[in-house]
């Protein structure tokens, strides 16, 4: 066929044309089993046990990164026409950016130890159906995408910044699809405006016209907002903190107390040794199938925050962002104390997340603002921007529920 359509629920349509050969490039790639494997990887992990439509997948975030990097494209090239020789290159890597996700998505990368943007390069490297498809395109254009993948770099800036930067086409993507599938309404973003906005700087490099600025400021405290409301909810803290303690144990007991299939005892203990194959069969199904059976009849220490998470008996997460950091590491002994004295395993339940979040990076590929005579930096016009330099804290104390009563008492004390 010589058409293909996708129907997204927040883009609508996604046709992809063959006669177009970069979007034949990108059907082929769809095709291909690693990019497969991205309909079995959660978008936003766990987070499906606090906001329930969070069930989206890697694979449709990724659909709908290559539909912005087309429209992106389509505004960039008027101004320049030259780009269009790098259209194969940014569909891939707008397609295959999230290529590398372990399960579970960001959730996985801290339980297992990994970067999802070095195995995303690795696979477009290294894997037969993706670089012979790449390479097919022209010599060199699997080792391009690679690098832009995880580096960052690529001759034409404008094309890297589309993929990766402050205003890129994954985050445009991910805050929008996050918020909808969350039913977060403040996420709605002027996505034709922003678009609409972008322009190249007499360098060449990507910019913003400045009658998009409204646009990107409303962008740029929905992106804040969702850190706090979403990414970082207490709940969702709670569920990345269990899961990791369920890696961490089970990796410390070792395959002779703890059932793993081959793959997974792979992933457990060897994951400096994974190759391609191994690493490409473990996602969402494999890792809940394996928490099924960890909770039916693995050790004590680890079916207890197997049955937590899967019957969704959660800790409690207290806010201590505005205790002092030594402060939040006495009064989490403290709440050891008081868990040991409900005999409880002080271990397996309590905990002290922390985070830390910067809305905008000035000096980080920071965005500029572009008339046609004057070139300025984003936060020179803008007081929002400047306010959003400044890195905001977040800690959350992970209790059970019998200790609420004397830590909250605790913390008025503490406050007083």
């Amino acid at each position: 066929m010589g058409q293909r359509t996708y129907h997204d629920p927040l883009h609508g349509a996604i046709q992809l044309d063959r006669q177009d050969p970069a979007e034949a490039l990108a059907i082929d790639l769809i095709d291909t089993a690693p990019f497969q494997r991205l309909r079995r990887i959660r978008q936003l992990g766990p987070a499906f046990l606090t906001f329930h439509g969070a069930e989206s997948s890697r694979f449709t975030h990724s659909l709908g990164v290559l539909h912005l990097a087309r429209l992106a494209l389509q505004r960039l090239i008027r101004h320049d026409p030259s780009l269009e020789e790098h259209k194969a290159v940014l569909f891939a890597a707008a397609l295959l950016h999230d290529l590398g996700h372990a399960p579970l998505s960001h959730t996985g990368e801290d339980m297992f130890g990994l970067r999802h943007e070095r195995w995303s390069a690795r696979l477009v490297r290294d894997h037969p159906a993706l670089r012979q498809r790449l390479d097919a395109e022209g010599a060199g254009t699997a080792d391009a995408v690679a690098d832009l993948l995880e580096h960052g770099r690529y001759p034409r800036q404008a094309i890297g910044a589309l993929v990766s930067s402050q205003l890129d086409c994954d985050r445009l993507d991910y805050l929008v699809r996050d918020s909808y599938s969350a039913g977060i309404r403040y996420g709605q973003l002027d996505l034709e405006r922003i678009l609409a906005a972008l322009t190249l700087a007499p360098d060449g490099n990507l910019a913003l016209h400045p009658k998009g600025l409204m646009a990107v400021e409303h962008y740029l405290v929905v992106r804040q907002l969702m850190y706090r409301s979403v990414y970082n909810h207490r709940l969702n803290v709670v569920c990345n903190w269990l899961l990791s303690q369920v890696i961490a144990v089970a990796r410390r007991l070792g395959p002779g107390q703890v059932f793993s299939d081959t793959v997974m005892g792979r992933w457990l203990w060897h994951s400096d040794e994974l190759d391609l194959e191994t690493y490409l069969a473990n996602d969402d199904l494999r890792c809940g199938y394996h928490l099924l059976r960890w909770r039916e009849e693995g050790p004590e220490e680890l079916r207890e925050p197997c049955a937590r998470l899967l019957d969704r008996r959660l800790l409690k997460a207290t806010d201590v962002s505005d205790l002092a950091s030594t402060q939040r590491l006495e009064l989490l002994a403290e709440v050891q104390g008081m868990a040991r004295r409900q005999q409880l395993v002080a271990e397996r339940c309590c905990g002290l997340q922390q985070s830390q979040n910067r809305g905008y990076h000035p000096y980080k590929g920071g965005l500029r603002l572009w008339d046609g005579e004057r070139l300025e930096a984003l936060e020179t016009r803008s007081p929002l921007v400047r306010s959003l330099i400044q890195p905001v804290e977040q800690a959350w104390l992970i209790h059970p529920a019998e200790v609420r009563e004397p830590l909250q008492q605790r913390l008025a004390e503490l406050h007083t």
